[in-house]
């Protein structure tokens, strides 16, 4: 019986199927740069090759009001102030030891400022491709506060003709308060209020997609 001869088997390695398609891909690769070498950019080529550049999605107007009214009452500026302010009362025909009333509060208070866009509209946003440009409502004063823990009275002095009046410390208040306020404003509190408010709300808008802002 004669045996019959057997053929060697091929075997093919890993790594020479790993180097075609390394090959083909560097192959097609090549093939693009040379077709687009002369009227594409590199940087634009790169970008089709691999998927970058893709255009971003812009808000569209009622996208843009419905994130600006969501800020609701937004505070931008916190005025601290600690102050000794006078209190006084007296008499046109009297001497103050006999029928005055003084006293000094020592005041620690705040006045908050910034911009409400609870009432902000659609009228109020222009949306033109990637610009857009925003009517912003005035900062204001929202808040003007005493810290009552943090105020006391330094010192009080009564005439000898009139009763302590239990209600002299809250009249006192209120004057600090007017005063208090009156320091934020002259401090320049709603320029700084309606700058920060501004700068958020470029902020803002950059991070909807849009590459020009304009806020007035």
């Amino acid at each position: 019986m004669t045996d019959t001869p057997t053929m060697p088997r091929r075997t093919v390695k890993p790594g020479l199927v790993s180097g075609i398609v390394i090959g083909a891909i560097a192959a097609c690769l090549l093939t693009l740069l040379l077709v687009h070498a002369t009227s594409t950019s590199p940087s634009s080529l790169w970008s089709k090759i691999f998927g970058q550049g893709r255009s971003t999605s812009i808000a569209s107007q009622t996208s843009v009001v419905e994130r600006v009214q969501s800020l609701q009452r937004m505070e931008t500026v916190v005025f601290n102030m600690d102050k000794v302010v006078t209190g006084e009362k007296g008499s046109p025909f009297l001497p103050d030891f006999l029928v005055g009333d003084r006293m000094l509060l020592v005041v620690h208070g705040q006045v908050v400022a910034g911009v409400d866009f609870s009432q902000f509209r659609a009228t109020d946003v222009q949306v033109a491709g990637r610009d857009v440009h925003i009517k912003m409502p005035a900062a204001r004063v929202l808040l003007t506060r005493i810290d009552n823990a943090r105020t006391r009275v330094y010192s009080r002095s009564t005439g000898l003709l009139v009763p302590v009046d239990p209600n002299f410390e809250g009249q006192v208040r209120q004057q600090a308060e007017g005063e208090l306020l009156e320091e934020a404003m002259r401090g320049g509190i709603l320029t700084s209020a309606n700058q920060n408010a501004r700068n958020t709300l470029v902020s803002l808008l950059l991070g909807l997609g849009f590459e020009k802002v304009n806020v007035e």
